[in-house]
């Protein structure tokens, strides 16, 4: 039985790139750990150390997603492989941490940027219907938050229980 729901799929989407998009702007990408696959989680790491190091940071202003489109859905044997494209808008700048001036990009007007998400999905993972426990201390979760357990800290990849980000690129 199929009970994918485009709707809420694109939904979800929408949400895990506009939480990207502000863990890099916040430098905090613990926060979408567990929505990314680590290649995805290194590539934003990498992207982050640099701003760090020169004492800059990434802006992504009035940010919203104007479409999701599904590109594509292919069911493996074991996985399923959902490609998707976004449409957003936003003003894209970096901005000196020490004085505050935007030194890259323009903070006065949006622009309109594609990019294509690939998700992926065990098809096996434990369902959505089913309480989710913490691989820590066995407390119950909400995947959808931060990945972390309130409890013990520890953190769980989504990957266990639904869909993560497996490449994002601008197109």
């Amino acid at each position: 039985m199929d009970d994918f729901n485009e709707a809420m799929f694109k939904t979800k989407v929408d949400n895990i790139f506009v939480k990207i998009m502000t863990a890099v702007m916040l430098k905090d990408l613990p926060a979408i750990k567990h929505f990314v696959s680590d290649e995805v989680y290194n590539n934003l790491e990498n992207k982050v150390s640099i701003l760090k190091e020169n004492n800059e940071s990434q802006i992504y202003d009035e940010l919203n997603v104007k479409d999701s489109i599904i590109l594509n859905r292919q069911i493996d044997d074991d996985k399923e492989i959902v490609k998707t494209k976004i449409v957003s808008r936003y003003m894209d700048y970096v901005i000196d941490d020490n004085t505050g001036k935007v030194i890259r990009g323009d903070n006065t007007r949006r622009i309109l940027r594609d990019y294509e998400l690939t998700f992926l999905k065990k098809i096996n993972v434990k369902t959505s219907g089913i309480v989710k426990k913490c691989p820590g201390c066995g407390a119950s979760i909400s995947v959808n938050t931060t990945g972390k357990c309130e409890y013990c800290d520890t953190i769980y990849n989504l990957e266990d229980y639904d869909y993560i980000l497996v490449s994002i690129s601008e197109i």
